[in-house]
């Protein structure tokens, strides 16, 4: 029988990450630098989650649901100022998802997620980007572009959305934007321990 307690706590701290994401989006305030709010609404639904995972183990689904195994990636997957935390819940993930207890597009994201932040290439093509150039969002460097469809296949992933072709190129400010943003995230990513590009 699912931990309803755990579950409903797990429910309300992705609800609390949702609400203040999409007050950002609304307030037109997200695109950017990490917006403290959010940033601190990320540190503490991890440490909460840290202290779940000490407690229970990891919250699969045969504990906490299929909501709650959910709402506890997310969790994981927005951790992104905590490397060392990602790295051992994907273990965690992946554990779980040999034995079945959540899907394996979980551990299959959260993979991508870190290959990014490693900068190595991404396996699945979960992780897309805005280009620099054109503006145009495409996945992070993809380890097997040709197999991609069959990776994701074998998670439980549907097929790639198709990659935009190149557009014109963007006028200097806005190239200047990205760019910068992109800066400004890689310094912050090294602060938290991830390697430098």
């Amino acid at each position: 029988m699912p931990n309803e307690p755990v579950r409903l706590e797990l429910l309300v701290m992705r609800a609390e990450d949702q609400r203040v994401r999409q007050e950002l989006l609304d307030a037109n305030e997200l695109g950017g630098h990490y917006v403290p709010r959010m940033e601190a609404v990320h540190v503490k639904n991890a440490a909460r989650l840290r202290e779940l995972i000490a407690q229970h183990g990891w919250p699969a689904e045969d504990l906490v649901g299929k909501d709650g195994a959910e709402a506890a990636w997310l969790i994981a997957q927005h951790a992104i100022g905590e490397p060392e935390f990602q790295r051992d819940v994907l273990r965690l993930l992946q554990s779980c998802a040999a034995e079945n207890r959540v899907p394996k597009w979980h551990a299959a994201y959260l993979e991508d997620r870190i290959a990014l932040y490693e900068h190595r290439p991404q396996r699945f093509g979960t992780q897309w980007l805005d280009d620099h150039r054109d503006g145009r969002i495409r996945p992070w460097t993809l380890a097997d572009p040709t197999h991609v469809n069959d990776l994701r296949a074998s998670v439980g992933l549907d097929p790639l959305h198709p990659i935009p072709e190149p557009g014109p190129d963007l006028p200097s400010s806005q190239r200047a934007d990205l760019e910068e943003s992109h800066r400004w995230w890689q310094e912050w990513l090294a602060s938290k321990g991830w390697p430098r590009p």
